[in-house]
């Protein structure tokens, strides 16, 4: 089969992931503090490569560099417009130990960079340079995790064809773990609350400053199992009782999305239409109720 969707639970791994969100945090808070601001935070996530993930170029004052997470030979490599290149193992090591060796890895490759080391959306969260407490890391487990996100990056690229407004890329953000794609109405929309974990809530306003339906995948960290979700903001009256498909979908009082288990998506019949089939009507939910202009948001021309 040409698109396998690998089984993924979140206990078989869950100390390997919370230390690989640890690792992403570090690498994309180094292009965070290089990249000029893009509205919504589209200058910091990762995206998906056929080895791993990347951060895209980088600038610095005098040469380029791009920073990618290779789960085949499970090492991190840095590479630069120069032609030079380090690397960083990935194996079972601290935060604290990575952190050192991703800032001397730079050093050597005469990258001066200085990053915020706290990191975000994390709740009590514990300096990376501090952090001896999370080291735990499965090769296996993190390159099976990628192959999910290969298959959602490709199912979402898809969703993300069929709509002409403004749109997110599909893209990694590193500070929630979750692989997302947002589509826009083009009206503005009231202030968000903020009040995220270890985020300024003024990063939080600018990105809900326009209504969104947004979707995603992530492991399932808070929920216990690896999911899909779906929001709306601001979230329009009636919008946890509309009608979504596959059946397997719901709306989850706690976390206010639509949620669809990873697992109902790999055992169905057509994986790629289950997960469409959540996509499409989510948005429609969040669209027709808030009065969207869909007809003019549609994308028609290559239909």
């Amino acid at each position: 089969m040409p698109h396998v969707w690998p089984q993924l639970t979140l206990d078989d791994w869950q100390d390997t992931c919370t230390t690989l969100h640890l690792w992403t945090q570090i690498v994309g808070k180094i292009r965070l503090v290089q990249t000029p601001w893009i509205n919504h935070s589209w200058h910091v996530p990762l995206y998906l490569t056929a080895r791993g993930l990347t951060t895209g170029t980088i600038p610095t004052a005098d040469q380029i560099f791009q920073i990618d997470f290779d789960f085949f030979d499970q090492q991190l490599r840095i590479a630069t417009s120069e032609g030079r290149v380090g690397t960083v193992e990935l194996r079972p090591r601290t935060v604290a130990d990575f952190y050192q060796a991703v800032m001397a890895a730079l050093a050597e490759l005469d990258i001066a960079i200085r990053i915020h080391t706290t990191p975000n959306e994390i709740p009590d969260a514990i300096p990376f340079e501090q952090d001896d407490i999370h080291g735990a890391y499965d090769g296996e487990a993190a390159q099976r995790f990628w192959q999910v996100l290969l298959q959602c990056d490709r199912v979402f690229r898809e969703f993300r064809s069929h709509f002409s407004g403004k749109v997110s890329p599909v893209h990694f953000f590193w500070g929630s773990f979750d692989l997302a794609v947002t589509r826009f109405s083009g009206r503005s929309a009231p202030d968000h609350p903020g009040g995220i974990p270890n985020l300024p809530d003024d990063v939080a306003k600018e990105a809900y400053c326009q209504e969104v339906s947004s979707a995603g995948f992530w492991p399932g960290a808070g929920l216990g199992y690896p999911a899909f979700y779906s929001y709306a903001y601001p979230v329009p009256e009636g919008f946890k009782d509309a009608p979504v498909q596959p059946a397997a979908a719901f709306f989850h009082n706690d976390l206010g999305e639509f949620i669809l288990p990873y697992d109902a998506v790999r055992e169905a019949a057509d994986p790629d239409q289950a997960l469409l089939s959540f996509l499409h009507s989510t948005y429609r939910a969040a669209a027709d109720l808030a009065d969207w202009n869909t007809a003019a948001l549609q994308q028609t021309w290559f239909k």
